[in-house]
């Protein structure tokens, strides 16, 4: 019998996460040096595992509400206005999630009609533009660049946009190049929204994680909070991931519609993870900040690292992954990924996984120690110029 003539054709036609793909064959390797995958490689601070494991001592191991913990959604609010200007209702404006990922799936499939067009900007996380797919909408991708570090234009957003367009889909700081906008570039983009009447979904999981310039969040401009879905989460920044806690925060009738689908899917997030996520909001925010700082000196290695070896690397402004261009060693992002990997142990990920726009690309992740990144970079310095010798360059 031929299964595969019964899969939805939107399915069939999905290709598979390139990350994952490509860490199938790192997975059966000994000795890798893996700066692949986007996971902090700091353990969850004690003290929210604390609270995960005397929520269980306390038999907290039932449902919650389909909006998640009221105390978590309170700590929510408080932490959101804080950091990033909104206030939102904890009652009706803020949902708890299974991570960002979901928060970002409920959004699309709560907004999107069959055949609705959503631009976001390339190259991205790799769940965008299947996400828009699985909802059963049409994805417009907006490319950047990195000779504009990899920031958002209003003007490329403008070119891209069509009639039908409903949604815009953004990430900053983005994963995987690190790029944000500043409030001038926002601010054009806010007033675009506006004009062109599109609901804006803008996922921040990354952004307590800045460097050189602070975080500014389009939800804050004025006439953005009642057209924004404003998406974040505890894996990035409390390095939490396995929790699997995210959040949205919106106009109480578009969070609605997200916990219409919530309760019939997921029902709720995990309630030991929930009260974790109380704990990282409370008391989090030291761990959080020595982690940035760590990152922030790995970032400056291995951009200074990359850039010495010969391949074209933007210094990310945000999130934990460099991006540099291969073009020096004259192979495609895939030959460099697998090339790398067999001659040298060392993973990094092919452009082209975050779409078309990240060929001539490798997405290299410093969430990793020091050490480790450092003779990661002396490998890869050493790959590249053998490339060179056979290139003749």
């Amino acid at each position: 019998m031929d299964t595969r003539r019964h899969i939805a054709r939107h399915v069939v036609d999905l290709p598979k996460s390139g990350i994952r793909d490509f860490f199938e064959i790192v997975a059966k390797m000994k000795d890798v040096i893996s700066l692949g995958i986007g996971e902090p490689d700091f353990d969850t601070p004690w003290h929210i595992r604390e609270a995960a494991i005397y929520a269980l001592e306390k038999g907290k191991t039932h449902y919650t509400s389909n909006l998640g913990l009221f105390e978590l959604r309170r700590e929510i609010s408080k932490y959101v206005e804080r950091h990033y200007g909104p206030a939102y209702r904890p009652e009706d404006e803020v949902i708890v999630t299974v991570g960002v990922s979901e928060g970002l799936d409920l959004a699309l499939r709560a907004l999107l009609n069959p055949g609705d067009k959503v631009l976001y900007h390339e190259p991205c996380y790799v769940s965008y533009h299947p996400g828009v797919i699985l909802s059963h909408g049409v994805p417009i991708p907006v490319t950047t660049r990195a000779a504009d570090g990899f920031s958002l234009n209003v003007e490329d957003i403008a070119r891209a946009w069509e009639p039908g367009c409903k949604v815009l889909m953004i990430n900053l700081p983005c994963n995987p190049t690190g790029g944000t906008c500043d409030r001038a570039r926002l601010e054009a983009i806010a007033r675009f929204a506006i004009e062109k009447d599109l609901i804006v979904l803008t996922d921040e999981i990354y952004s307590e994680l800045v460097y050189d310039t602070p975080h500014f969040s389009i939800s804050a401009l004025p006439g953005m909070k009642e057209r924004t879905i404003f998406l974040h989460g505890f894996s990035k920044a409390f390095a939490m991931t396995g929790f699997r806690i995210g959040y949205a925060c919106g106009p109480a009738e578009l969070i609605e519609a997200m916990m219409k689908v919530h309760q019939y899917s997921m029902l709720c997030a995990p309630i030991v993870a929930q009260e974790a996520a109380i704990e990282a909001l409370a008391r989090g925010e030291d761990a959080m900040k020595a982690m940035r700082d760590n990152y922030r000196r790995r970032r400056d290695l291995i951009v200074r690292r990359l850039n010495g070896a010969g391949l074209a690397c933007s210094t990310p402004n945000g999130a934990f992954y460099a991006f540099p261009s291969i073009a020096a060693t004259g192979q495609t992002e895939r030959e460099f990924a697998y090339g790398l990997l067999e001659a040298e142990k060392v993973a990094v990920v092919p452009g082209t996984a975050f779409g078309p726009s990240g060929r001539g690309y490798v997405r290299a992740s410093f969430a990793t120690g020091y050490e480790q990144l450092a003779e990661a970079c002396n490998r890869i310095d050493r790959y590249v110029q053998r490339q060179g010798a056979r290139t003749g360059t």
